[in-house]
């Protein structure tokens, strides 16, 4: 009985893991997203979205890419709304991280993350969903705690 124990535990132990392919990442839009003003109701900026919602895609998010056009995001879809930290680990690119709360509310940012820094950068507030975007951009368009998004899947 130890024996057969024995063999199921090794075999749990030989599965393969997933490598992460890091040559030639592109970008493939998978929807739109919208940031509304809070205090108007217009639309301050338009997104062109990445949506990582499986624990690998949320694992690796944008590492290993070299660069992102300024009307791109990738958007995070937490299972849970719950205080959320990022980090930079393998991200080459500068982010301004904006989180947002299961009402579709900006609730606070990490603005000009540095690239392939591991310091955990905090949501500070529960938040469902997570936008990754340029560095700086967040301040170029104007976007404040309280401000909305909006988003469709392609």
């Amino acid at each position: 009985m130890f024996l057969a124990f024995a063999i199921v535990l090794a075999s749990c132990k030989s599965e393969p893991k997933q490598s992460i392919k890091t040559e030639n990442i592109s970008f493939t839009k998978e929807g739109e997203l919208d940031i509304l003003s809070s205090e108007t109701d217009s639309i301050k900026a338009n997104f062109d979205i990445e949506i990582a919602e499986t624990e690998y895609e949320t694992l690796t998010g944008l590492m290993y890419r070299k660069s992102m056009q300024q009307d791109r995001g990738m958007l995070f879809i937490q299972p849970e709304e719950a205080e959320q930290n990022f980090y930079m680990k393998n991200t080459e690119i500068a982010l301004d991280i904006i989180y947002i709360n299961s009402g579709m509310k900006i609730v606070s940012f990490q603005k000009n993350a540095k690239p392939l820094d591991e310091s955990s950068l905090p949501s500070r507030a529960p938040a469902k969903y997570v936008l990754e975007i340029n560095a700086g951009l967040s301040d170029q368009l104007g976007l404040q705690v309280g401000d909305s998004i909006s988003f469709s899947r392609n």
